[in-house]
């Protein structure tokens, strides 16, 4: 397999202690709704990562390299699924005050690599 792609995306949460704590729950591996997860697999999302803090959302994904983050989901229920999780996470995500309308998670530019400064 090549060498996976790495995006490093950022997003705001609706600064509500309760909506937040509500928002983290869903992320928990036991509340992972397991068609949007199949729906990242096909679709080439090998790892995924998000951090938080106060109301800042950070994912770090792997990829492979021909990963399309526009590419809808492969079946008619996964379709389904992902439209219903992405309605009931508007409900506590807000866009960064850079997002063009309708825009969600932004890439975020690498700035400093360790390895590169290494070399």
């Amino acid at each position: 397999m090549s060498n996976p792609r790495r995006y490093c995306l950022a997003l705001d949460l609706n600064d509500d202690p309760q909506l937040i704590a509500e928002y983290i729950e869903y992320h928990k591996p036991e509340h992972a709704w397991p068609q949007i997860t199949t729906n990242m697999r096909e679709l080439g999302i090998l790892d995924m990562e998000i951090y938080h803090l106060g109301d800042r959302l950070v994912m770090i994904m792997e990829t492979t390299q021909d990963f399309d983050p526009n590419q809808p989901p492969k079946t008619e229920q996964g379709r389904k699924e992902s439209d219903e999780w992405e309605k009931l996470m508007w409900t506590y995500q807000k866009p960064l005050k850079w997002a063009k309308e309708g825009e969600k998670w932004l890439p975020m530019n690498k700035i400093y690599d360790l390895k590169e400064a290494l070399n």
